[in-house]
This record gives C-alpha cells, structure tokens and sequence, in this order.
C-alpha cells in the first residue's frame, strides 16, 4: 500500500514520498521543430541519437543566405544542454526552444540541444552518459560522412562550443571534463578541444556553506537533499560530478575557454565564484572569465528574456561564440 506522505519536495520539480517513490511534479508543454521559423528564418529537426536513450534532441541551422549555400558556408557549432534539475524540461520545452533559436539567429551557428533521460525513471548518471552519446554522435559528422546533413555540410568542427543553464551548465561542465578524459579511447578526434563552455547559474554544491549559503537555512536544506535523490550512487557531496572545486583533474578541462555568469540573488552565486576561482588559480592553460547579474536571481535571463539584463546576457554569449575578447564582469 503507497504511503502518500510526503518527506522531501524541490518544488517545481521533485516530491519523493515516505515509502521512497519519486515523483516528477513539472510536465511541461513543448513545441514541434519547424523547417523555417517565421521569426527568425531558423530551421530545425528532431533526432533521435541512440535508440536506447529515446529522448529527442533537436538541431537548428540559421537562415542561410544564397552566397552562403554557394560558399558552402561552415558555422560554429553549439551544444546546449537544459536545466531543469535533471528532472524536468527537454529541447521542446518553449523556453529552451525560443531561447536557443535565438542564439541560432543572432550568433549564426548550427545548434544541438541534447536531449537526456531524466530523474526520477532514469537516475543520475544516465543523464551524463546519454549527453556524452550525443556528443560521440555528433563529432561523428566531422568527417562529412554521418547519418544528419546539416551537421556534415554546414558546421566547422574547430569551433564547437558547449553550453548549459543550472544543472545543464553542471552537465556542460562535466562533458569538457570527460572530453578530457576519453581522447585515449579515440572517441573524439585527435586532440580535439572544445573551443569555449558557458555555464550560466551552474548547479555545484557543498553541504559545507560558503558565503551567504546559510543566511537562508530553508533553501539550504533543500538544496542539500537534491544531490542525494537525484544521484543516490554518488559518493555524496565531495564527488566532482556536483562539487568540481574537489576535482584533482580540473586543470585538465577540455576545453580552451570557459565564461561563467552568476545571478547576485541566486543561492547558487557563491558557487559559480568558488567554481571561477579555483578554475583560474589552478594548472588548467585556459582563460575563465566571470559575470555577475546583480540583484537578479537563478536564470533570470530565462524567465524574463527580454529585460535589459537578460539582453545583455545573451549579447555576452554571442559574443563569446564569435571569439570576441573581453567581457566586463558585472551588468
């Protein structure tokens, strides 16, 4: 008989009940891919990349201009994973699509948003290890001989980029990090590096308070508790899948460039500063940068995407894709 108490809730995601089941609370709506957005001249398709994962991911190739088609044009290519606590949201969800075709349109690149397998069916790690699928799948089309012609014909494998929100940014990070481990097992090309990796309000975590993360002991504990349900084979909270700054290999990032943004209101802030921090003191031959919304809070950018500072958000980002330098460190 199901005893319908309840003993932990992470609104508006999970509810895990006294007889130990789980419960996603979000289902959200989504919106089909379209071949031309009248908005913003962006296409876009679903695939599936493994048959066992089963979670769609969806491509999206800007407007392409008759000179472009005739020049056989190459553009960076942006992997962008969602948040969502890895228990909600999918490339479909309206903010992810509207978001992500937008940075398609202004940026001019080729995107992958990476579906995964979510919690509570599908436990941690099977969310990583269906985005490093999807990573293996599309690198494949760097030969021009893969199964998706967009990503054969149109993307420039010397500019790939990784990015992600929350726990997508953690996902994100974490994917330049076993980048870094698998070159030996010729999975990737050789010597290939991510060009940059954005993390927006990354989800990393201590039960051990840094900053101001005990000034509100409610959420603290709350947010205490995710890790364990959502990765109940972790070791807990000194593992690097949630606590990189405990990572001996961090200097071995994948990647060449990283630019974290952080929220002034987010109980997440200290973390995307401590991240930031131990990245650049460490031996990793790279360049981090940091930027901080002040008096904003956790994805903001997201939620309210066209005020100011989401704006200025999403310019920095773009930016970032197009290999321009300098990014100021508050808006």
């Amino acid at each position: 008989m199901e005893n319908n108490e309840i003993v932990y809730e992470y609104k508006p995601f999970l509810r895990v009940y006294k007889d130990g089941r789980k419960e996603r609370i979000f289902v959200g709506k989504s919106i089909p891919p379209s071949m031309e957005d009248p908005k913003t001249g962006v296409s876009s398709k679903d695939v599936i990349v493994t048959p066992e994962n089963g979670a769609p991911s969806r491509i999206y190739l800007p407007k392409l201009t008759q000179q472009q088609e005739s020049l056989n044009k190459k553009f960076p290519l942006l992997l962008y994973f969602h948040e969502g606590a890895f228990c909600a949201q999918s490339p479909s969800s309206p903010i992810y699509h509207n978001y992500v075709s937008s940075l398609v349109a202004e940026a001019n690149v080729v995107a992958v948003s990476v579906g995964f397998r979510l919690v509570p069916e599908h436990h941690l790690p099977v969310a990583y290890d269906d985005s490093w699928r999807a990573i293996e799948w599309v690198l494949s089309h760097s030969t021009g001989h893969g199964s998706e012609s967009w990503l054969n014909n149109y993307v420039d494998y010397n500019r790939v980029f990784v990015a992600g929100d929350s726990s997508g940014a953690n996902i994100s990070h974490n994917m330049a990090m076993r980048l870094a481990r698998t070159h030996h097992e010729k999975k990737v090309p050789h010597g290939f590096q991510f060009s940059g990796v954005v993390l927006i309000h990354p989800y990393f975590w201590d039960v051990k308070p840094i900053g101001s993360e005990d000034k509100d002991m409610s959420k603290k504990i709350i947010m205490d508790n995710i890790w364990p349900n959502i990765c109940p084979s972790s070791p807990g909270y000194d593992d690097p899948l949630v606590n990189p700054c405990k990572d001996p290999n961090l200097s071995s990032l994948g990647c060449k460039r990283v630019l974290v943004f952080v929220a002034g209101e987010d109980l997440l802030r200290d973390r995307g500063w401590l991240y930031y921090e131990t990245l650049r003191k460490s031996k990793w031959n790279g360049v981090v940068e940091i930027m901080e919304s002040q008096g904003e809070d956790h994805v903001f950018n997201l939620l309210k995407p066209d005020s100011e500072k989401a704006v200025k958000m999403k310019e920095l980002v773009i930016s970032f894709l197009n290999h321009q330098e300098h990014i100021p460190s508050r808006i």
